[in-house]
């Protein structure tokens, strides 16, 4: 063992990714259908890295390559988030401000428990971070402590009732979210039957029934030919149109313009066809779909997006991204140049954007790094992790500047973070090392665990609490919040098994968890600071 010691402390790149590789098969393995997941790379790190100093062996990831993977991650995070991420704090404000109220109490408790145990700052900032099971607050707080290994320590151990008291948090909230009134509607489409003689522009119809809905296909009469609906175009008595939109929305506009009718017009393509087409095109991205002008040069329109998972709407102010798969409806004889047009190529899902990729992670990085000065003339920087992340979150929400694209498509941003957490997590359990050790035979573990239960506590605790009787959330909606409160991927995973990935949970994440993350890197900053 002592020469397999040896050749790993030689050689970092080969330690890193044994411990990915070692860390990730522990981590697939599942109990009652939940595993660690990307966690367990940590914890195989810090076993590794103890084990080789019983050898006489140093096993550790270097500082600059931790750093890379945490930039990485954060900047992927915020380029993913930043379409969603404006747009909740403009219409979510009342319980993101209730969420970050209950960080900074569980940031306060978090330093004074752990001063009246006796504790040292850097050992309270870990702790706190591994009780909220954040990687890059955990950098935040070793960063700003100037000691690591000694952060690390106190993340490791109050980890792993970070993920299983959220647990229980969830599950409480979807015991009462069984009894839940807001069941969102599937999207549908629907052909509806004209019974009006005043003749509606479409329009007019789009600005009464919203912009969730779309106008698909359109049959003058019986055995008239299916066009593709313009905004000009006017609803004559017993004409046929197919509608696109959440299932509520779609019976607000059979009750507007008639009844829904038992003719399907999808099922006749003999004029108009649809097709999923991959968005691959670099001039398109970033382009709201209105931008394109699908009307005018193919007599087209997009009647959903898939994103990821996800689908969508594609009402016109929806912004493209790479590798989105626009569904398309379009005259037959017009499928193979609107392909052509989005390009269709798997290149879509995969391109990483080098330029955005450079230049975002540049930005963030020297944004990070920048002082800020605090009052009494200290200074202190938000870290690699934040300033990636903010720039991530402007460049996804930007999406292109002139003809430069901004964003990166979300399969590639999934690849990048889940890669960039993992290099992360094999240098924090390395840097950790022996400090384990010490922490348990030095007798301060049991500091550790007791904060960390305080803390995991009042963040789940105070979320459940001012989510369903101050904000009046369903219990399925905020078992995502907790998950996205908790930046915890595992708290997703289980609320989504529980639910048949019920849309709501996933609401609930996106809604909180970039404010979530920004404000837990710079609690974390703060507490390692003090």
């Amino acid at each position: 063992m002592h020469a397999i010691f040896s050749l790993l402390a030689e050689n970092q790149v080969l330690l890193l990714f044994i411990l990915v590789g070692a860390g990730m098969a522990l981590g697939h393995l599942k109990i009652r259908g939940i595993g660690l997941g990307a966690a367990a790379v940590l914890f195989i790190a810090i076993a590794v890295s103890a084990w080789g100093l019983t050898y006489g062996a140093e096993l550790k990831v270097a500082h600059d390559i931790g750093v890379l993977g945490l930039a990485l991650f954060a900047f992927a995070i915020g380029v993913n988030s930043g379409p969603n991420f404006f747009h909740m704090m403009r219409t979510a404000g009342g319980p993101i401000l209730g969420m970050l109220a209950v960080l900074i109490a569980a940031g306060g408790a978090a330093y004074a428990v752990g001063s009246a145990l006796g504790m040292e700052v850097p050992l309270i900032a870990g702790t706190f971070a591994g009780a909220i099971t954040n990687t890059p607050a955990l950098a935040s707080a070793g960063a700003a402590s100037g000691q690591p290994d000694l952060a690390t320590v106190g993340y490791s151990i109050s980890y792993l009732f970070g993920v299983i008291g959220m647990l229980v948090f969830a599950q409480l909230a979807l015991n009462y979210g069984k009894r839940d009134k807001d069941t969102p509607s599937p999207i549908a489409n629907r052909t509806i039957r004209v019974e009006r003689d005043d003749r509606p522009a479409i329009a007019d119809l789009q600005r009464v029934l919203g912009t969730s809905l779309q106008f698909s296909r359109l049959r003058r009469g019986e055995v008239g030919p299916i066009t593709t609906p313009m905004p000009t175009d006017v609803l004559y008595r017993d004409d046929l149109i197919t509608v696109v939109g959440p299932q509520e929305d779609l019976d607000k506009a059979i009750a507007e313009l008639g009844h829904g009718s038992s003719h399907s017009l999808l099922a006749d393509r003999r004029y108009l066809d649809f097709r999923r087409i991959t968005v691959s095109d670099p001039k398109l991205a970033g382009h709201q779909i209105h931008e394109l002008n699908l009307e005018e040069k193919f007599s087209a329109t997009v009647s959903r997006v898939r994103r990821g998972d996800v689908d969508m709407v594609g009402t016109p102010d929806l912004v493209l991204q790479l590798g989105d798969r626009v569904r398309v409806v379009a005259p037959t004889s017009k499928m193979k140049g609107i392909s052509k047009y989005f390009g269709d190529s798997a290149r879509g899902l995969s391109d990483i954007n080098p330029i955005a990729l450079g230049l975002g992670m540049a930005l963030g990085i020297l944004i990070g790094e920048t002082p800020i000065m605090l009052p009494g003339g200290s200074t202190f920087s938000i870290g690699a992790a934040a300033g990636t992340l903010i720039v991530g979150l402007v460049m996804g929400k930007i999406g292109r500047i002139g003809k430069v694209v901004t964003a990166i498509p979300y399969t590639a941003c999934q690849v990048l973070s889940e890669f960039g957490l993992l290099v992360f997590l094999a240098y924090a359990g390395t840097a950790a090392g022996g400090q384990i050790a010490n922490a348990f035979t030095g007798g301060s573990w049991w500091k550790i665990f007791v904060l960390g239960v305080v803390v995991t506590t009042i963040v789940g605790a105070g979320i459940y609490i001012v989510m369903r009787w101050v904000f009046k959330l369903g219990g399925t909606r905020t078992a995502g919040v907790l998950g996205g409160t908790q930046t915890q991927p595992a708290v997703l995973a289980y609320a989504n098994t529980r639910t048949n990935t019920d849309p709501r949970v996933a609401l609930g994440y996106a809604m909180v968890y970039p404010m979530a993350m920004i404000a837990k890197i710079l609690i974390a900053q703060i507490l390692g600071g003090l």
